[in-house]
């Protein structure tokens, strides 16, 4: 390296005199490789911080993977998008396995049923009882009779109100390498994505990815993926997450209780998975962070355990169009909750101020932790800097952490737990690592 930067001429040496056209092939070569991995660099490094958040805007609750009759949840999907709506959602992600609400399918009754986790088999009663014979279309003679299930486009119109409520088209893209299962949800599609395989873990996650990407790219629309439930069946691990820097969002809480949200004595919780990966990819893979994404994966909704209402992000954008909820959530606008509303969640790049305030309710107690990791300490992931009591919380950043998140617990209970003494919580993004 001394020699190729040696201004002397004392490299030529190395070379006999008659190769002349080397003198000038190889200084170019240099310049090409330098300004190679220059434009690498510039490509793998954060975003700039694109400053403060869209100041015209609103808060925005949603859902982003739920799952209906068109793959294995129990129920309806326009009885799935009116409860959710009833509950004062903003929009709502219908999001089956490997498949669109899109075509004609009948399904039978005694399936329907069959799904249904309680003794009172009633979900078919319960649909007519909502939307009454006219809208409800079922065929065949008593004992093998089925029913037609609404697409995504009959649903819209009897939903949908503009700045009320908005259904946007997703899919869970549902793959596997050998038994480790690889779930990516992909919000604002225009297509069905088939799941794409790979001869690992990391390729079978970019295989996928590299497919939503050309869609995104030939519709010309914003399409978000996040990784679903990384503890599920221990499928993926912290080092998998960080080194796919495709992918930009994961699961940091999932309303499954069967997807191992907080880990085992050997295996890392959801949470430490988030600060491991972000940890990685910052200081080894130099790209952005993950943002952490609070979902139901709602299969159950009459019954049994996987049920709606345990997670949900609230974005901030400046209309209720699926474009522009998207952008926001790639931008980092928003939060994840599984029962905490924040009035506010700042970042003063001039001060280095991290802020939260809390909508509180009364009798309800806030604790505020402030979560990173350190330049000078990085084998410490996940370390908290600052605990903060009550409906406000700042931080003040030193300039030695890599990042910081904050995450927010109630001392109330959660209304439909998934897993034991779950308390309400909220958690935003990771705040300090742009350039």
């Amino acid at each position: 390296m001394v020699l190729l930067t040696d201004r002397t001429g004392r490299f030529e040496r190395n070379f006999p005199k008659p190769m002349k056209r080397a003198k000038i092939v190889i200084p170019l070569l240099i310049l090409l490789v330098a300004i190679l991995a220059i434009v690498f660099r510039e490509w793998r490094k954060p975003p700039e911080d694109p400053g403060t958040w869209t100041e015209e805007g609103a808060w925005y609750k949603g859902n982003t993977h739920t799952h209906s009759l068109w793959s294995d949840g129990n129920d309806f999907p326009d009885m799935i998008v009116d409860w959710y709506k009833e509950q004062g959602y903003d929009f709502l992600a219908l999001s089956d396995h490997n498949i669109l609400s899109r075509g004609e399918k009948w399904m039978p009754l005694s399936q329907v049923e069959k799904r249904r986790k309680t003794g009172d088999h009633g979900t078919m009663a319960h649909y007519l009882e909502r939307f009454g014979e006219d809208w409800v279309e079922t065929r065949g003679e008593t004992g093998s009779e089925e029913v037609r299930l609404k697409t995504l486009e009959e649903i819209r119109p009897r939903f949908e109100e503009d700045g009320v409520f908005l259904l946007i088209e997703a899919e869970e893209i549902t793959d596997q390498f050998k038994q480790f299962p690889v779930h990516i949800n992909a919000i604002n599609v225009g297509e069905p994505i088939t799941p794409q395989h790979g001869d690992s873990v990391v390729e079978t996650m970019r295989n996928n990815l590299r497919m939503v990407k050309e869609q995104s790219e030939r519709l010309g629309r914003p399409i978000l993926t996040h990784l679903n439930h990384p503890n599920f069946h221990w499928a993926i691990t912290p080092q998998q997450l960080a080194e796919v820097v495709e992918e930009q969002f994961f699961e940091v809480y999932n309303g499954h209780p069967g997807i191992n949200h907080l880990g085992d004595a050997d295996r890392p919780s959801d949470e430490a998975i988030w600060d491991m990966a972000n940890t990685l990819r910052l200081l080894v893979h130099e790209a952005p962070p993950l943002f952490g994404v609070a979902t139901d994966d709602s299969h159950h909704y009459h019954g049994g355990e996987v049920s709606p209402g345990r997670g949900w992000v609230m974005v901030w954008a400046a209309a209720l169009e699926a474009d522009q909820l998207v952008e926001a959530m790639q931008k980092g606008e928003f939060y994840s909750s599984s029962g905490i509303v924040l009035k506010k969640v700042e970042y003063d790049r001039g001060t280095r101020k991290h802020r939260v305030e809390i909508a509180a309710d009364e009798d309800v107690t806030y604790e505020t932790k402030f979560i990173g990791t350190r330049r000078s300490t990085p084998k410490v992931t996940g370390e908290v800097f600052e605990t903060i009591t009550g409906k406000e919380a700042e931080y003040h950043l030193t300039g030695d952490e890599l990042y910081v998140r904050a995450v927010v617990t109630s001392s109330r209970p959660h209304k439909n737990p998934s897993y034991p003494d779950q308390r309400e919580q909220a958690w935003t993004q990771p705040i300090g690592w742009r350039k």
